[in-house]
């Protein structure tokens, strides 16, 4: 008997990640993957389009997936798009042209079933407990927020702000400014009244972040350490005093000073700045304690999803 198969492709608004993988019993072995900036809500999120470029960015990775995926005898996939193409007014033109080019049938998901993705990608990892936690996912064009334990969510909600949304908004100059600074954390007062809403309501102990943005933070942190990370490790604690030093770094520096940060990628060195800012504005309406990063996200949810055969690939 053939082991079964299957891809996950996750179209963010910044970054498209190819995941193949095996799938076990209440668990996956990953064949492969593979992460491209595709940067598909530049030039055009503001606008609420994709603009042609991007589109043309898009379809070249969307190729090269396909060809991944072919070579690895891998037909079942399970193709998402998030908030770019679901804000975006030519959206579902472009999601009927990458069916027709590539045979490749993508569900563009609201932020709410994206959040659910997110906490089942999380719960996967095992970075949750009984006790309530906060976890975000810092993404280009949403944040997702949810409140809940490794048993149950209480509260979930996506943002339309973005990584890609606050750079064009507030990061200017290079390094940023303080007052550019204070115009994002009012910004984020200003929009994000139901998540601290819900914070005073269900008082997370502390905070979980998943991949991207946090990805990079530890990647730093370890450099700091002449650590290296154990593959095969999901989850992994962040000092807040440690997170502090580095968005200390951040601000203070501009783009060439920031890719000399052991630890850095090209991939995250613009978004950074504003996504940390973001990161100190949650972290100062939570109770002290270590942040929790997930490895698992998104795209581990939908593996989640798959292996509970609650999504048929």
């Amino acid at each position: 008997m053939h082991a079964k198969k299957a891809a996950v492709i996750d179209m963010g608004t910044n970054t498209f990640h190819l995941l193949l993988v095996e799938l076990l019993v209440g668990d996956f072995k990953t064949l492969y993957k593979e992460k491209v900036a595709v940067k598909l809500g530049q030039g055009g999120i503001t606008k609420n389009q994709i603009a042609p470029d991007a589109e043309q960015r898009a379809l070249k990775t969307l190729s090269h997936f396909k060809e991944m995926m072919d070579s690895a005898g891998i037909s079942q996939h399970f193709a998402f798009a998030t908030s770019a193409v679901r804000n975006a007014t030519n959206g579902s033109k472009f999601v009927s042209q990458v069916k027709e080019l590539l045979g490749i049938d993508i569900e563009v998901i609201s932020g709410e079933e994206e959040a659910q993705l997110i906490y089942e990608g999380i719960k996967l990892s095992g970075a949750l407990t009984e006790q309530t936690q906060l976890m975000m996912d810092i993404g280009g064009g949403s944040v997702e927020f949810i409140i809940g334990n490794s048993q149950e969510v209480f509260w979930k909600k996506s943002f339309e702000i973005g990584g890609q949304r606050l750079l064009d908004a507030f990061h200017y100059h290079d390094p940023i400014l303080s007052e550019e600074v204070a115009k994002l954390e009012q910004y984020c007062s200003d929009h994000l009244h139901p998540l601290l809403k819900a914070i005073h309501t269900f008082k997370p102990q502390g905070l979980v972040g998943a991949s991207g943005t946090f990805d990079t933070l530890v990647d730093i942190y370890y450099e700091s350490m002449l650590q290296c990370k154990l593959s095969g490790q999901h989850v992994y604690d962040l000092p807040r005093e440690v997170f502090f030093k580095i968005f200390q770094l951040l601000i203070t520096k501009n783009r060439e000073e920031r890719l000399l940060i052991p630890g850095m990628i090209p991939m995250r060195v613009d978004m950074i700045v504003v996504a940390s800012c973001l990161i100190n504005f949650i972290l100062s309406h939570l109770p002290e304690s270590p942040i929790t990063c997930s490895h698992y996200s998104l795209k581990e949810g939908a593996i989640s999803r798959i292996l509970s055969g609650q999504v048929q690939v």
